[in-house]
């Protein structure tokens, strides 16, 4: 992990320079042909996730599957509903959205994929990812009614997010997160390898399988695995 840290800015350097869509807080989505099909069965994948969600008790808070994100995920009001973490694939979170888990099996360079949720009152705090060899897409799933009050910042930009559509950022860049009403957000998240050329592929690569092997991915792994044989 020390030595990750050290490495993590001129490992995200050589990324910025081999990317082939260049270094912004955001991308359009036509860059990325699969989400299309995410968003158009964006319904099918808000009603799996909506059989898996109707007990939030039973959805692991990120900080207590994580850790190393009790800094940044408020006590019980950040739940994740993991599909894959990491490359590694949940299996029976998977068997209950299978829809979902087959759209998911399309998505080129996939890395984790889960759905997010935000209950009322929750702000997540400024913070950055772990490499920019990653990108992550958010895909709305339930919003708030008051969409303008749940909002999220990546750099100096704002977005928020509507039922169905889906946009692109990259995390690296300081982002955090509001929602300021009295309705709960979810979202499909996905997380998938940036398109680069060949020197930023290998390094990202070898950087990305080393934070897979690391005590942050395998403490998360373990905590996933503790909730989902306690929910089943």
């Amino acid at each position: 992990m020390r030595i990750g840290v050290r490495l993590q800015p001129r490992i995200n350097a050589i990324v910025a320079r081999a990317s082939r869509i260049g270094n912004h807080p955001f991308y359009e989505t036509r860059n990325f042909p699969w989400i299309a099909a995410l968003e158009e069965n964006w319904e099918t994948i808000r009603a799996e996730a909506a059989n898996v969600l109707q007990d939030l008790s039973k959805v692991p808070p990120l900080a207590e599957i994580s850790p190393d994100h009790r800094r940044i995920a408020p006590a019980g009001k950040w739940r994740s509903f993991f599909l894959y973490g990491y490359g590694y694939k949940v299996d029976a979170n998977c068997d209950a959205c299978p829809q979902t888990a087959a759209l998911l099996k399309k998505v080129p360079g996939l890395n984790s994929a889960l759905f997010s949720i935000l209950v009322p009152g929750t702000h997540i705090p400024a913070h950055t990812g772990v490499s920019k060899a990653i990108l992550t897409c958010h895909l709305g799933l339930q919003v708030p009614r008051e969409a303008d009050k749940c909002r999220m910042r990546v750099d100096t930009e704002y977005t928020t997010w509507t039922e169905g559509k889906a946009f692109v950022f990259d995390d690296m860049f300081n982002h955090e997160v509001l929602n300021d009403t009295d309705d709960t957000r979810i979202i499909l998240l996905v997380q998938f390898r940036r398109p680069m050329r060949p020197l930023g592929r290998l390094v990202g690569g070898l950087f990305i399988w080393a934070v897979k092997k690391s005590r942050f991915v395998q403490d998360a792994r373990r905590g996933v695995a503790k909730w989902s044989e306690q929910r089943h």
